[in-house]
């Protein structure tokens, strides 16, 4: 019964808090308010309204976390987020590339493309730092292998064939491009 009378009721509820918006704001820009139709909206009938959507915004927020190391800011938003990650703090080369990456919108190729470059040289240089402090890479462990051999032999097996197969053809066309 309750539903029903959601139906009924909040609607015109809506239409007064879009009508409200689309009074209040600037109405010239284009796309503006395309989503404010309640009659237009994609989430219907699966969004349970409330009737108070239009205050979804006005709610505590949390306190701003200390900044006591680097953090990376968007050009789009140049204000800091209450909260971000500390665990890896930028350091090295990867740091280097991604305070150069961090210069270009996040719209861009150039971005993306160079914070996966600084992930990659990240991955090196956690390997040279694990060497430095005498810890020795164990790729049995630590790509899975030992668990895929337990639980997916088969696949495993096929999978170290094949690479085992590519790696030979490789050197094989690598010594006869010497010969020649």
């Amino acid at each position: 019964m309750k539903n029903v009378l959601e139906d009924i009721i909040e609607p015109p509820l809506d239409r007064e808090i879009a009508n409200r918006n689309m009074d209040n704001h600037v109405q010239n820009i284009p796309g503006w308010g395309m989503d404010a139709d309640p009659d237009n909206d994609p989430t219907y009938p699966m969004k349970r309204s409330n009737g108070a959507d239009h205050e979804r915004l006005n709610y505590v927020k949390a306190p701003q976390q200390r900044q006591d190391m680097e953090i990376f800011r968007s050009i789009e938003r140049p204000n800091i987020t209450r909260v971000f990650g500390t665990s890896t703090p930028p350091s090295g080369l990867s740091g280097a590339i991604r305070r150069y990456a961090y210069k270009f919108s996040e719209a861009t190729a150039t971005r993306w493309m160079t914070l996966i470059l600084a992930d990659r040289v990240d991955v090196i240089q956690g390997k040279l730092n694990d060497l430095r402090h005498g810890i020795l890479p164990n790729p049995w462990i630590e790509r899975g292998w030992r668990a895929e051999w337990k639980h997916n032999r088969s696949a495993f097996v096929g999978r170290m064939a094949v690479t085992a197969v590519v790696i030979t053809a490789g050197i094989i066309l690598m010594s006869r491009k010497k010969q020649e």
